[in-house]
Order: structure tokens, then sequence, then C-alpha cells
């Protein structure tokens, strides 16, 4: 816990200008005189710190580490870690549970470590200062504020707990070393910053018809949304409920968003990620794209928000843009470079090249192969005419994922390049938004929680028109599985079905355990141990570097 804490800087708020119109989307006015002394004196101050937590938020995904929803694909059955043959293994010791493959790699959560607890700093700081702002009577823009910040470290603690279990509890700013505390005080926490945003985030703080530029914003809907997850994950993978969270506030939260919050399914399932919706569209030397795509979006020449109007299925976005560089400014979404293949562009799919990670596991395109969604989820090398670099591809299946991939033009410009876009960094120049919570999870929780198949339905009649589902666990499991493939979701769902993530261990195994890929270009079989996953229960190594800054007062998870 030893790790230094910054308020504010001007990188810090650049960042987090993705919040504003896309007009302002590039705004870049200094704000470096604010300092702890002068941020919390008003309302402009407050919302000022307020950017600074949902940045702090942001650099959990954009700065350097593993990020939350990278693990969650690395480590569930439905893609490898993959990367380069000759790469250092550390990412397939997630997708392993395995230290021995890769010995020295007993830090790797070191910098996504120090993220969350910056971000945790900052929403504390703002939350206990909370009776020395001028808020000028503003009771509403009062509640607004802190309830965003509240669930701003709700969200950062339910991430933390998922991936470590037990972590340091503080609710309050400080850089005191103390030891983990039991996950039920970090889930008490969790619920309470839930419930008072659910409380004092006005319902019309930021209207649906208005998302085109309150998007990112965290709303009384997404904080119900959110507790409903949370709810649903302590339920199953502790095997019981927290005296926090009654299974009946759970399911008043999510019939809430659902009977109040206006939102919909986009009628077009692809269209809701822009490399599954997108083609090449350059003439000459200008470079353009025909697209459906729901979200924001470059069109070479002014940001656009969907086809005239931002997706209704969007419950909350993790903003992104293209500012990011190597100076300290981190809000570009490093997730996707991860995504595209080794050394090659898949012009045909306009998939830029990356890092050839995540390659999709034989099991997923047995079980999925005859959806409708399949082809949004993935694209096959074969029949994309795509000829990879397979000897500098490791765990390599001829099937990458496609939604949060990079882009390129047909001649393999790189989207970011074409458009002269920030660095232009294939590394960084990312701009895509990450859905933390759509409105199709929503409607699956909603099925759950009620135990009914209307919310069910909704989502599968999208894909199959007029075909009916029964309520049962399952088919909402099996539902689950495709619809909200490769976003970061479903692992976290496979550790939840059974105490302990009993269930998410027989089934990674079943599909992780002797699959066919090639390394190299050389054709070998995957291994798993369940045993080494069930050791863990799941959960991710402490890391070496911050037991040792403790004075060993942290210690390491089982089986690590």
């Amino acid at each position: 816990m030893n790790t230094k804490h910054i308020l504010l800087t001007s990188a810090l708020v650049v960042s987090a200008l993705a919040f504003t119109s896309c007009e302002d989307f590039f705004d870049t006015s200094s704000k470096k005189d604010l300092n702890t002394e002068t941020a919390y004196s008003n309302l402009e101050s407050a919302e000022m710190a307020l950017v600074g937590c949902y940045d702090g938020w942001q650099r959990t995904i954009s700065d350097e580490g593993v990020g939350m929803y990278l693990l969650a694909e690395f480590a569930s059955e439905q893609a490898f870690a993959g990367l380069g043959l000759s790469d250092a293994k550390n990412n397939n010791v997630i997708d392993q549970f395995n230290l021995g493959i890769a010995p020295s790699y007993n830090d790797i959560f070191n910098v996504d470590w120090q993220n969350y607890y910056k971000a945790i700093f900052r929403c504390n700081q703002l939350i206990v200062q909370e009776e020395n702002i001028d808020w000028a009577g503003d009771i509403k823009a009062q509640g607004r504020v802190m309830g965003e910040a509240h669930a701003i470290r709700g969200i950062l603690y339910f991430d933390l707990v998922r991936m470590f279990g037990d972590v340091p509890l503080l609710a309050a700013p400080s850089e005191e070393n103390i030891p983990r505390s039991p996950a039920s005080d970090v889930y008490q926490l969790i619920f309470e910053d839930f419930k008072y945003a659910i409380e004092h985030i006005p319902a019309d703080a930021y209207p649906l018809d208005n998302n085109d530029t309150n998007d990112g914003r965290i709303t009384k809907y997404a904080a119900e949304a959110l507790m409903a997850r949370a709810y649903l994950y302590h339920t199953g993978y502790y095997g019981a409920e927290h005296p926090s969270c009654t299974k009946a506030e759970a399911v008043a939260a999510i019939n809430d968003v659902v009977q109040n919050g206006k939102y919909e399914l986009e009628k077009n399932y692809a269209d809701f990620w822009m490399p599954a919706c997108t083609t090449d569209a350059s003439s000459g030397d200008t470079y353009a794209w025909n697209t459906t795509y729901a979200g924001k979006w470059y069109d070479g020449s002014a940001w656009k928000a969907g086809q005239g109007k931002l997706s209704r299925e969007i419950v909350l976005n993790l903003k992104m843009n293209t500012t990011h560089d190597y100076n300290g400014n981190g809000d570009g979404n490093t997730f996707s470079v991860y995504l595209g293949p080794r050394n090659r562009n898949a012009t045909s799919v306009c998939i830029a090249s990356g890092w050839g990670a995540c390659p999709v596991t034989p099991t997923f395109v047995e079980q999925y192969k005859n959806d409708p969604r399949f082809s949004t989820c993935v694209w096959s090398c074969s029949e994309a005419g795509f000829d990879a670099d397979i000897t500098d591809s490791y765990e390599y299946t001829g099937y990458y994922t496609r939604k949060y991939a990079p882009m390129c033009f047909a001649d393999g410009t790189r989207q970011e390049v074409g458009f002269k876009l920030g660095e232009q960094h294939q590394n960084v120049t990312y701009y895509q938004d990450y859905t933390i919570m759509r409105y199709a999870d929503v409607l699956l929780m909603h099925s759950e929680l009620n135990g009914n198949a209307d919310g069910l339905n909704q989502v599968h009649q999208r894909v199959y028109p007029g075909e009916t589902l029964a309520y049962s666990i399952e088919n909402i499991r099996k539902e689950r599985a495709i619809e909200l493939a490769f976003e970061g979701v479903h692992y976290w769902d496979l550790m939840r079905y059974e105490k302990d993530g009993a269930y998410a261990a027989r089934i990674i195994t079943a599909a992780q355990n002797g699959a066919k890929v090639t390394n190299g270009g050389n054709e070998a079989t995957t291994s798993f141990s369940e045993s080494n996953f069930t050791s863990k229960k799941g959960l991710m190594q402490i890391p070496n570097t911050q037991i040792t800054l403790s004075g060993n007062v942290l210690t390491q998870n089982a089986g690590w």
C-alpha cells in the first residue's frame, strides 16, 4: 500500500473531458493551479475533483497494467492468453493459474494495484471533504457529485474484491500500510456506496435523451444495475447474501432500471461494436468508413454519436479518448492493441495488427458457431482470407475476438494514422469506449432476480425473432455466455455460479485442457490443471512488491 497519491493534474483533467460534448473533446485548458487547499471550496472545484475520480477509474484500464477486463478474457474459457511465441508468459500465468509457467512473474498486478488505490484515494479525498464544500444551497448538485464519487469508489472496490478477495479497506484518504480486510467488510462498503449513489443522484441528473453529451456519467440507474451485479456475484461466489443488500433490495433496484430507465436494446446486435459493423469507404487519399456503429466514432473530419444519436442500450460507459500519450496522459483504450493478430493487418475485415492476445478457444467456436451473434463476437481467419503469421503466434486457433479489436483501412493504414488522431501510436491511440453495463445485461439480471423469462426473451428475440425460451438459470447462463462474450463479464459470471468458483474450475478445465492449437506454427495441445484453479479459488496473486513494501503486513492469496 506504499503508493504515492496525486489529487489532480492537468493531464488528469484533459483525459476525463470525454464526458463533455464532441466539440469539447480536445479542450486542454490547464487546471494546474488547483491543489488540496483550493480543490474543495465550492461546487465548481468539487466538480473538478469528481473529474479526477473518473480519471482515476479510467486509468485502471488506460494505464499500464493488465486491467480488469483483459484479465477476465485471459482467465475465462472463451479465450486463451495467446500473444507471441517469444513473448514473456506473464499473461499465460493468468490464463492457466500456474506460476510455474513463468516463476519470476510474482508482480503481475502491481501497477493495477497502484492504479486502483490511487483512484480510491481521490474518491476518499472528495468524500471526506463534503462538509467543507460551499454548495451554495444546491442540494441536488451536492447529491449528484457525492453520489457519483461514492459510486466510483464502489466500482473500484468491487473490481478489487473480485480480483483478489480480501483487500485493504480504506474509507478515508490514507497512505498507511494496513492488512487485508475480510471481503465481507469490503462488500459492506460497496453496497453502502451504491445505495448512497442510488439515493442521492437525482433520476433526472443525466437524461437519456441527452446521452450524446453526458455519456460516461454514472446515473442512478447505472448504480442500481451495478448493485444488482454485486449482489449476484457475492451471493453466488460466497454462497450467501450479504447483510448489507437483500434480494428484495436487488430486485427493487433492477426493476427500477427496467421500468423507469427508458433504455432500449439496439435493433441490430452488431451495431454495438464498431469493428463488427464497419467497412472501408476510402477513396484515393481520403479515409472514411461505412458504418452503422451506435457509439462514439470519428469519420475523418468530426466526431459522431451513433447514426445521429448515441445508443440507448448504453447504461454505463467508461470513456476513452485519442489524447493518450507517454507523458502522463493516459486515456486510450489500451485493451484494443492486444486483440489484433500478430504482425499483419486483416484488411478484408478492417482489423489491424496487434499483439495476438485472446485467440478464441475451439470450445467457444463449437458451442456458438451457429448463433447469429458469433460473427459479431469473433472473426475467422480462414473466412476473412487472412494469412496469419503463425510462426510468431502462440496458442493460435484461427479465430480472434472482434468487439474491441483495433481497426485499419483496406490498404492496411491504421485508423489512428489515416485520421491523424492523437499520437497515432498503435499501443495507445484507441478511442472506443469500454461498456461497463449495457441494457442487455440488465434484462438478463432482471430475469434471474425475478425468476421469469421476460428479460431473457427480449435479449434472445433480438437475434431469434419469435423464438421463446423457458425460464431457467441454465438458459440464462447460456444466453449470457454468448450475448456478453468478450466484454469482460463472462469470467465473473463463471465465478459466481457456484461457491468459491467451483463451477468456473470445471468449465475452464473442460475447455482448456487438451485443446488443439499451434505454437510457432507447430501443432500442440494446451494444458490446464483444475487443482491449480481450485487452490486459488479463481483469485489473482497479490503483487509481491506490495507485500514487501508493507513489511509483510499484506499476505499472499492461497495457491500463489
